[in-house]
C-alpha cells in the first residue's frame, strides 16, 4: 500500500464527519450518518448542531461511529449557564463528544482565567463524555494567545485541543497544529489534537498526520487521541483508497 493510501486509512478512521452549516436539516444529517459508514470502514464521529443528536443517534445504532455535538459556538461568548444546559442536553439527546468554543475574546481582552474555569464547568457537565475544546487559533494569531489557550484549556481539564470552528477565514494551519501538539507533548497529559477547517484533501490530512508522527510519536495518532474535523475531504480520502483521481476540492468546512 502506498505511503498516501497509509495515511487516507488512518484519516479515514480518525474523521469527524461534519455539517455545521446554518442550512442543515434532518435529511442532510441522515445523509451524513449515512456517508459516515463508508465501504472502507467507518470515521470515528460525526459533528453535527445540538437539535440533530437525537435523529443521528437513531442513525448509527450499532455502528460504533460516535455523535459530536458543539456549544458556545461558533462565537465562543454565550452566557455560562446556556453553554451548561446545551450540553447537559446534548448528552442527554445521547452525543458522546462535546466540541466547546473557549471564551476567546474574553482571552484576547485579557482575561484568560474564564476559559480554564467554562472548560471546567463544561467537562464537569458533560460527565463521561469527551471535551474538544476549540480555541479559534486563526483569530488569536499570536503564538503566544494560542499557548496561553492551551494552557487555560489544559487546566480546565479539556480532553482535546481543537483549533477551528470552520466559521472564520483562517482556520486549522500546520503552524498553529505544532503549537497545540507541543502544549499537549508538555503537558504529559493524555490529550488529544483535532485540526479542522480547510483540511480538503489526503495531502492535507497526511500533512498532520505527519506533525503528530513526528512531535508525540508514529504510535500516537488514533481515533481517541487525533481527529480531522472536516466535510469535504471524506470524498479525497475514499478517492485515495479506491485509487482513483482525487476529485477537486469541494468547498466548505
Amino acid at each position: 500500500m502506498s505511503d498516501l493510501k497509509i495515511a487516507a486509512a488512518r484519516a479515514l478512521a480518525c474523521l469527524d464527519l461534519t455539517n455545521l452549516n446554518d442550512d442543515c436539516t434532518s435529511e442532510d444529517v441522515k445523509s451524513l450518518c449515512q456517508k459516515a459508514n463508508t465501504r472502507h470502514g467507518p470515521t470515528a464521529a460525526v459533528c453535527i448542531w445540538p437539535q440533530f443528536v437525537e435523529e443521528a443517534k437513531g442513525h448509527l445504532l450499532g455502528t460504533g461511529i460516535r455523535i459530536a455535538t458543539v456549544v458556545n459556538f461558533p462565537g465562543g461568548d454565550e452566557p455560562a449557564e446556556q453553554v451548561l444546559d446545551m450540553t447537559e442536553k446534548a448528552i442527554a439527546d445521547g452525543a458522546d463528544e462535546i466540541d466547546m468554543v473557549i471564551p476567546y475574546k474574553a482571552l484576547m481582552e485579557g482575561s484568560p482565567e474564564l476559559t480554564s474555569a467554562l472548560v471546567s464547568r463544561v467537562t464537569n457537565a458533560a460527565g463521561n463524555a469527551r471535551v474538544k475544546t476549540i480555541l479559534e487559533t486563526g483569530i488569536l494569531g499570536d503564538a503566544e494567545l494560542i499557548q496561553e489557550a492551551c494552557k487555560e484549556a489544559l487546566e480546565g481539564g479539556a480532553d482535546f485541543l481543537k483549533t477551528s470552528t470552520g466559521k472564520v477565514a483562517v482556520n486549522a494551519t500546520p503552524v498553529a497544529a505544532r503549537l497545540l501538539l507541543e502544549a499537549i507533548r508538555d503537558s504529559g497529559k493524555p490529550v488529544g489534537f483535532k485540526p479542522a477547517g480547510g483540511v480538503k484533501n489526503t495531502a492535507d490530512a497526511a500533512a498532520y498526520l505527519e506533525l503528530c508522527d513526528e512531535i508525540m510519536g508514529r504510535e500516537w495518532a488514533s481515533p481517541s487521541t487525533f481527529r480531522i474535523g472536516a466535510s469535504g475531504v471524506l470524498t479525497a480520502l475514499l478517492a485515495t483508497l479506491d485509487g482513483v483521481d482525487t476529485p477537486v476540492e469541494t468547498a466548505g468546512y
